[in-house]
């Protein structure tokens, strides 16, 4: 008898005789498909220290944001870019190369208004995850479609087995004396981009 079969065997013999488990109720969450609100996204992100910019276009936004070179993914739309700005396509980008890079902009998978998560899927607007990660700052655009109400909403309309990146807001962390440290595991700043349809 191995040691996993005593185990069971006594978590068995504790159950005899006890009451089967009871439902727990789940009314407590909002039922899938609830509506989003793009205000509370607005609010959550700005909790979360990242600079929201409602627009309805990208490339001005970008112009004010940073000049220099932004690491793209390859499939981006290349509008977004403004002149000011130089577009490195990351077809294979060495890591120095993403890291020394002004920023990253990128498009997103889907945004949960509830939490204030942005989750990348690397998608061909999205790209690899080191591109999100290296830069100091990250710009990243959202359509209002892509926002959904709560976590439930944004499991079920994202791929299974995708790589996924969940994002809320920049890079930060504490110590035991609640110091905040920014840019320590990504990107010190995160704009976003709310596109007004």
């Amino acid at each position: 008898m191995s040691s996993r079969d005593v185990v069971l065997g006594r978590i068995r013999a504790s159950l005899a005789g006890s009451a089967p488990a009871v439902d727990v109720p789940r009314d407590y969450r909002p039922a899938l498909g609830a509506a989003a609100s793009l205000d509370l996204l607005v609010e959550r992100l700005a909790d979360y220290k990242a600079v929201v910019h409602r627009a309805a276009a990208v490339a001005p936004v970008v112009a004010e944001i940073v000049s220099g070179a932004l690491v793209v993914p390859p499939g981006l739309d290349l509008s977004w870019v403004p002149s000011s700005v130089s577009a490195l396509v990351d077809d294979g980008l060495p890591a120095s190369a993403i890291a020394a890079a002004d920023g990253v902009l990128t498009a997103a998978a889907i945004a949960i208004a509830e939490t204030g998560t942005i989750v990348l899927d690397a998608s061909p607007d999205q790209g690899r995850r080191i591109i999100s990660l290296l830069p100091d700052l990250h710009i990243c655009v959202l359509r209002p479609a892509q926002v959904v109400a709560g976590v439930p909403d944004a499991v079920a309309r994202l791929t299974p087995g995708r790589p996924l990146t969940w994002i809320s807001g920049p890079s930060a962390t504490s110590d035991i004396e609640l110091n905040r440290v920014e840019g320590v595991h990504g990107p010190r700043n995160l704009h976003v981009i709310l596109l007004e349809e």
